[in-house]
């Protein structure tokens, strides 16, 4: 693994000494602008506020109104920047800086060594990977994964136009693989992880996707690709949960509803954020129809619509609808589901800014909950969804289980071994306190 990932106690003791500088720098800071420029500084906090706001406004605006948004925005920049006292607007730029900083150093400080999480286990006896060259713009010939599984003792198998995905993976299996692993996206991951969990296989995830959240939250560096290729030695090996939507398994999610729709569109493989952009407008709107989906809810009541619905392989802590967030564990044995339910009146603009900053779960018409099973119901005769990122169009009803411990999944003994949900303690207190352990040289 590379530096990125794991870092050395003394390098994890200098980032949680810069996080905690730079946070009590962030607050001396603004506190010593209070007491001399009260007023500047609040007017200017203020004004960038309206402008970020009325720039969001504008994005999913249409007509007259998206250019009532940007005239605003525009004029509340015009109005911080011509501000008599510049210091203010100045020093707020300051605390900015500082508190990105230290979130930076946190992250650093808290990224966990490497996991002791599973079982160690030996090299695989016959070990198979099977590769998607066009996956994450062709990661797998970059990285030359093919050569370098070869110079491993493992067998790499080529996926080409034309193939079956699944038959490939059958036939690995049946050949007497022992382990089998997939170089490429989620929804292949998934795909090969079922033949794997069918035969009794033990499996590795390669993120040579474009996101790979499998391997983000197993804890793999997916910036060094080739470095998932040591879970074919000396690895360590557990058990994670699958789960299936109407007898199809997936590793991370469904989406449907809004972001369903969006999915669909043969523009978001490219441009992920410039797509959602583009149709929140229209699929939000006041004159936009809520999607026909139909589901029971955690006290027992029914809920006749939702404009967005995401199902996951275990419960996410979610800061981005669009990201999906991260999961803390794999192996919870339900189902997370999470719900949002918008006014198409009055709370557009104040989702999306929910959806940027990263607060999507304080948004209102935002619920969450787990469960070992869920159905939707919809009087549609097919159901557009997003399967770890695919588009498909299923017929309702739809029906989700967990499927508890179903894979053996092998890691590096190098790996992190944890996800980001799993790495950062939530909550300002406990993240002070993590990174007070940290330089003390203590665990977190």
């Amino acid at each position: 693994m590379t530096g990125r990932a794991v870092r050395s106690p003394a390098a994890r003791r200098w980032f949680a000494l810069a996080a905690l500088l730079a946070g009590a720098a962030a607050l001396a800071v603004t506190v010593l602008v209070l007491l001399r420029d009260p007023l500047e500084l609040v007017l200017a906090a203020v004004l960038v506020g309206i402008a970020v706001a009325a720039a969001w406004a504008a994005l999913v605006r249409r007509g007259p109104r998206r250019v009532l948004a940007a005239a605003v925005a525009l004029l509340a920049l015009a109005a911080t920047v011509a501000l008599p006292d510049l210091r203010a607007y100045l020093w707020f730029l300051v605390v900015v800086v500082l508190v990105a900083l230290s979130g930076a150093a946190t992250r650093a400080a808290l990224g966990h060594p490497p996991s002791t999480d599973g079982t160690p286990v030996g090299p695989a006896r016959h070990g198979v990977l099977i590769l998607n060259p066009r996956s994450g713009g062709g990661k797998a010939a970059r990285f030359g994964l093919a050569e370098r599984a070869r110079a491993l003792g493992v067998e790499p198998i080529e996926l080409r136009p034309g193939d079956d995905l699944r038959s490939l993976a059958e036939q690995a299996a049946a050949g007497g693989a022992d382990v089998l692993g997939m170089a490429g996206g989620d929804g292949s991951q998934a795909l090969v992880a079922d033949v794997a969990r069918r035969h009794g296989l033990a499996f590795v995830c390669v993120p040579a996707g474009t996101r790979n959240h499998l391997a983000l939250d197993l804890g793999l560096d997916r910036e060094d690709v080739p470095a998932a290729l040591a879970a074919f030695g000396d690895a360590l090996e557990r058990r994670i949960d699958l789960a299936e939507l109407n007898g199809r398994v997936f590793v991370n999610n469904v989406s449907l509803g809004v972001y369903a729709s969006v999915v669909q569109s043969p523009d978001y493989r490219d441009a992920k954020a410039a797509t959602v952009a583009r149709q929140l407008p229209g699929l939000l709107g006041p004159d936009a129809p809520r999607p026909d989906l139909r589901f029971g809810l955690p006290d027992g009541t029914r809920s006749e619509s939702a404009d967005v619905v995401l199902v996951s392989n275990g419960p996410y802590r979610l800061e981005h609808l669009s990201g999906f967030g991260t999961r803390e564990r794999l192996d919870r044995g339900s189902l997370g589901v999470v719900t949002v339910t918008v006014d198409r009146a009055a709370e557009v603009p104040r989702l999306v800014s929910a959806e940027m900053a990263g607060r999507i779960s304080r948004f209102p018409g935002y619920r969450s909950w787990s469960a070992p099973e869920f159905v939707v119901e919809s009087g549609l005769p097919a159901v557009e969804a997003g399967v770890d990122g695919e588009a498909v169009r299923l017929a309702p009803p739809l029906r989700f289980r967990i499927l508890p411990g179903a894979l053996r999944v092998r890691v590096p003994r190098d790996a992190p071994g944890a996800s980001p949900a799993a790495m950062l303690p939530p909550g300002t207190r406990a993240v002070v306190v993590a990174l007070v352990r940290v330089l003390a040289g203590r665990t977190t």
